[in-house]
């Protein structure tokens, strides 16, 4: 009977392969987090829920709405184990860029077929850790009318299953894309129960994934309706005229197309 870490290799060598691709570091997210916690709260009042819903275990992806420019960190910092959150590559740059990659995040292309983002994201779960991603793939109202299919196949990859997570507060109603909420704002956090997609394996087909992503937004949309309903909260609306970033493409939805 082979051992887990032999199971784990053995993952790495399957379709796409992840034995190349390099674990993203750890240290400061491992050490980082807890006074990131106390700075955060002390400007805001930050509010977990549903906390019990993500595995305290094995490879699991955690997939939210994005209303604001907090959101990431947030949800790295706050998440019930330590996270890497797939983060724009524009993010990179930088005093920040070497920050980000220090905590352990990890840089996606948006607009193109990103290997490098994949492998790195299978690398983590097939090690038994945890991904952070956002659907949306742009900042927005954060209602989930754009949706791609990453986290799905992340999923179907893998046999990890998807914890849905709301974020509310992080950007105030007709604040501007990288606007802060004011000091002593409340923020929700909500998790939810999580997806099981189970595994397919290779090959994938396209349709497949869509199908799967489509399931996975019913899930989501669920969740944030419960959500809100629970704590009195409503989405921020939409952002300011003209600042809403260009649409990657490649999703499910009319408006990620």
């Amino acid at each position: 009977m082979r051992s887990a870490g032999a199971l784990r290799e053995a993952s790495h060598l399957l379709p796409p392969r992840s034995d190349a691709a390099a674990h993203p570091t750890r240290w400061l997210m491992r050490g980082g987090r807890p006074p990131s916690r106390w700075l955060m709260r002390r400007r805001w009042d930050v509010r977990v829920h549903g906390g019990e819903h993500v595995p305290g275990r094995g490879p699991v992806v955690l997939a939210g709405n994005h209303v604001g420019y907090l959101d990431g960190p947030l949800v790295a910092a706050f998440a019930p184990r330590p996270l890497h959150v797939l983060t724009k590559t524009e993010m990179f740059a930088g005093g920040l860029g070497r920050f980000l990659a220090a905590a352990g995040q990890m840089p996606l292309d948006r607009f193109t077929v990103d290997p490098r983002a994949v492998r790195t994201s299978l690398r983590v779960l097939r090690d038994g850790g945890a991904v952070g991603i956002f659907p949306e793939g742009v900042r927005g109202d954060g209602s989930l009318d754009r949706f791609h299919r990453g986290a799905a196949y992340l999923a179907l990859v893998t046999d990890a299953p998807v914890v849905p997570f709301l974020v509310v507060g992080t950007r105030e109603p007709g604040g501007h894309t990288d606007s802060l909420p004011a000091r002593g704002a409340r923020i929700d956090l909500s998790f939810g129960e999580p997806l099981d997609l189970g595994r397919v394996d290779w090959p994938r087909t396209r349709e497949l994934v869509a199908a799967c992503s489509t399931t996975l937004r019913r899930r989501m949309l669920d969740h944030q309706t419960d959500a809100l309903a629970h704590l009195g909260r409503t989405l921020p609306g939409p952002l300011p005229a003209g600042e809403l970033e260009p649409e990657p493409g490649g999703g499910v939805t009319e408006h990620s197309r």
